[in-house]
Parts: C-alpha cells; sequence; structure tokens
C-alpha cells in the first residue's frame, strides 16, 4: 500500500444537492462531493468509504446532510481516499457548530 503523501481536512458544503428534485438529493449530494475532490485534490482516482456514503443517505435520499466534514488523503499514485473527519458531532450525525 502507498503511503500518504496528502492529507487535507474540509467540511464540504453540499447545498447545491438541494437544487436537485427531491428524490434525487443524495445521489446529487454524491456527485457534489465528487466534483469538490476533483476540484481541490486533483486526483487520478476517487474512492469515497462507505461510512461517508451512509452518512449522506442517512436520513433518506431526500434529506442529506447540508454540509459534511471530511478527511482526504492522497497517495503517490493520485488516489484520493474520503473517509469521515473524526471529531466532535461526526459519528452522531449532528451539525457543527463553531
Amino acid at each position: 500500500m502507498s503511503e500518504a503523501v496528502e492529507e487535507r481536512i474540509y467540511t464540504v458544503p453540499l447545498k447545491k444537492a438541494w437544487a436537485a428534485p427531491r428524490w434525487r438529493r443524495a445521489e446529487k449530494a454524491v456527485r457534489v462531493l465528487r466534483e469538490f475532490v476533483e476540484r481541490h485534490m486533483k486526483p487520478t482516482e476517487i474512492i469515497i468509504d462507505p461510512e461517508v456514503n451512509e452518512a449522506i443517505w442517512r436520513r433518506g435520499i431526500q434529506k442529506p446532510p447540508r454540509r459534511i466534514r471530511v478527511k482526504m488523503t492522497k497517495d503517490e499514485d493520485g488516489v484520493v481516499r474520503v473517509t469521515l473527519a473524526e471529531g466532535r458531532g461526526v459519528e452522531r450525525g449532528e451539525a457543527l457548530q463553531d
């Protein structure tokens, strides 16, 4: 397995997903996340952890979260792995408050 070259934590806004029809919002949220990763990490491949997918789909297809906090790790080959960031409220799906 390749070593991590770059690791970043982002709060990804999923607001654009709410412009989609209600019955497509969670799908759109996953696409918005992928676009964000492409823009910020310039990967050759994106691997989204199942926990991130479950966090987006937790409330169903009609009500994905407005934002999600993720950790992006890029290895030597340019492959980016997206996982949930550790921290307050992330495991329970609570909104982040700063």
